[in-house]
């Protein structure tokens, strides 16, 4: 790896940083999984500031290239972001397969899928009791989970359930059984008919930086997520949220 910049240079010292770190990642010099040098470490190599290391580490945390974990350090990044198909993902295939939506992208993207569950039952918050289409007071059950992709967190998803849907079902349980939460709602009479998806990006809450072990500055992608039967009554809202430099969202839309 290269250990000096060119001060005469045009291109900032940040970029001329950036660069020979690409190239130490190119080169396999910083092989996927290699943890980058410490902050300090860098600066004496490059005789910088604090500053402009951090500014040269973000723009490879742009491209993709690096992962920030806090308490940890900086990584060169071992897997491609999760690709997440907005509409097979939630095909009735994929349920009658076995697969929940999670799985799906993890499986596709080759890692191993696995999720931290907590079930409970609650008043939900009023935007969601609105789109639920709920009477104040009314009770949902509330299943919150944090979603990992070969140990890595990527993704927190509390789901809100009409509990007079669900109580009873094996949905109330921690581990719902193959093609998860919806597959068990169609066993019990809900078809699923649609889902409307709304998408937003936003910095995260402490709470949820530390879940998803974000580096400073990395914004969420969050998507609310609400589930209709087949008579067009929503029987789930899930409120996702995604670390932004972890994830690929594509939607693939008919033309006609």
């Amino acid at each position: 790896m290269a250990n000096g910049v060119d001060r005469s240079s045009d291109r900032p010292v940040y970029r001329q940083i950036a660069d020979q770190l690409r190239d130490a990642i190119a080169r396999g010099e910083l092989p996927p999984g290699a943890k980058l040098p410490s902050e300090r470490v860098l600066m004496d190599r490059y005789q910088t500031s604090r500053v402009t290391v951090r500014q040269a580490i973000a723009v490879l945390r742009a491209e993709g290239l690096l992962n920030v974990e806090h308490g940890r350090g900086v990584f060169v990044r071992t897997r491609p972001p999760l690709r997440r198909l907005g509409h097979e993902r939630l095909g009735r295939r994929e349920r009658e397969a076995g697969k929940g939506a999670f799985l799906s992208d993890a499986l596709a993207a080759g890692r191993e899928a696995s999720a931290e569950v907590e079930v409970a039952r609650g008043a939900p918050p009023a935007d969601v009791a609105e789109r639920l289409h709920l009477s104040e007071g009314e009770q949902v059950l509330i299943r919150r989970r944090r979603m990992l992709a070969d140990g890595q967190p990527v993704q927190l998803a509390t789901s809100y359930l009409p509990l007079q849907l669900v109580e009873g079902t094996q949905i109330e349980q921690v581990n719902t059984g193959p093609g998860g939460t919806y597959a068990r709602l169609e066993e019990v009479g809900h078809r699923l008919g649609r889902f409307q998806e709304d998408v937003s990006a936003r910095m995260p809450l402490p709470e949820e930086a530390r879940a998803l072990r974000l580096g400073a500055g990395m914004p969420v992608i969050r998507v609310v997520r609400t589930a209709f039967d087949e008579q067009g009554t929503p029987v789930e809202v899930n409120d996702m949220v995604l670390a932004a430099d972890r994830y690929e969202l594509t939607y693939v839309l008919p033309a006609d």
